[in-house]
């Protein structure tokens, strides 16, 4: 791990504790834990223009957990799509453009609207059909106008429900090779441990339902092991893929890796202990290093030469 990917990872862990914070609502916890996978993802490999967030050909990202927005609200804003810090300040608040779930047309970049478990794994599923459909009827020899990827970030309550089930054994039945999931396998529900009532082999479900299934034992620090398991993902054609993140929620917080952690601010006490962990400054808020603009900067820059590449062979 490069010192500007921790820095990044923390920058994100305390911005979304921040967010949660100031709100006096949210859930901390899943961002906090998610940090590391969602960096990874949006630095390596999700193909966006933050500068036109519609772009026919980006590649769709779904926050399948979507009580986890805070994470995706401030990966928004460090890649430069309209969400700019006072909206991060202003999480959870009427009219504000960072509402407590992710809104598809009130929030530039949020693709669907997630809320309800489960239902942005099957939306996921329903993007990458769509993908599919296009390029089996637009694309030609040479001519790849249509190959995006659909990435979705799911959690434990995700997986518990029966739509999910049913939208992920269909994406296995057609092959959707252009689908990757990353669960979050945090071990932690509303109401305490998983092992409460969801116990099952959640990667042989999914190997029985044709999935390609792969496994990152520590989600927490291990970023090459991140980068390995999406690249094999994505290089899988015939087969969705999913693949299992060991994660601790709410890493470095005081009742990290507990329910306690999941669904209420921090408080003050242990956020300020988090910010000192992390090396940032206790007593000030809402602080994104300048580097750490300048890498997702970098990015962001990508992706509009992406575009651009795109767009040329359009015309």
């Amino acid at each position: 791990m490069t010192n500007i990917d921790q820095l990044s990872i923390d920058t994100i862990r305390v911005l979304a504790a921040d967010m949660v914070q100031a709100a006096n609502s949210g859930h901390p916890g899943a961002p906090m834990g998610c940090a590391p996978m969602a960096h990874v993802l949006f630095t390596q490999f999700i193909n966006a223009n933050p500068k036109n967030s519609e772009w026919f050909n980006r590649d769709r990202f779904v926050l399948s957990n979507g009580h986890a927005c805070a994470l995706q609200y401030v990966l928004l804003h460090l890649l430069g799509y309209k969400v700019s810090m006072d909206d991060l300040k202003n999480f959870r608040q009427l009219n504000s453009v960072t509402p407590g779930h992710p809104e598809k047309t009130h929030t530039d970049g949020i693709e669907v609207t997630t809320g309800p478990l489960g239902q942005g794994i099957a939306n996921a599923v329903g993007m990458a059909v769509a993908e599919r459909h296009l390029a089996a009827t637009f694309n030609k020899p040479e001519f790849p106008i249509i190959d995006n990827t659909v990435f979705a970030i799911v959690g434990d309550g995700c997986l518990q429900e029966g739509v999910a089930s049913e939208a992920s054994s269909l994406a296995g039945h057609l092959e959707l090779g252009n689908l990757v999931v990353l669960y979050d396998s945090n071990g932690i529900q509303i109401d305490g441990s998983t092992n409460l009532g969801f116990t099952e082999d959640v990667l042989k479900r999914y190997e029985s339902y044709g999935w390609h299934t792969l496994e990152v034992a520590d989600g927490d620090n291990d970023l090459v092991g991140l980068t390995r398991a999406i690249e094999t993902a994505k290089a899988v054609k015939n087969k969705p893929s999913i693949i299992k993140i060991t994660t601790t929620i709410g890493y470095g917080a005081a009742k990290a890796g507990s329910a306690g952690v999941h669904g209420a601010p921090l408080g003050a006490d242990s956020l300020a202990a988090v910010k000192k962990l992390f090396g940032f400054n206790a007593d000030q808020k809402f602080v994104v290093p300048e580097d750490v603009y300048k890498y997702y900067g970098e990015r962001a820059a990508q992706g509009a030469q992406t575009e651009k590449v795109w767009n040329e062979l359009l015309a």
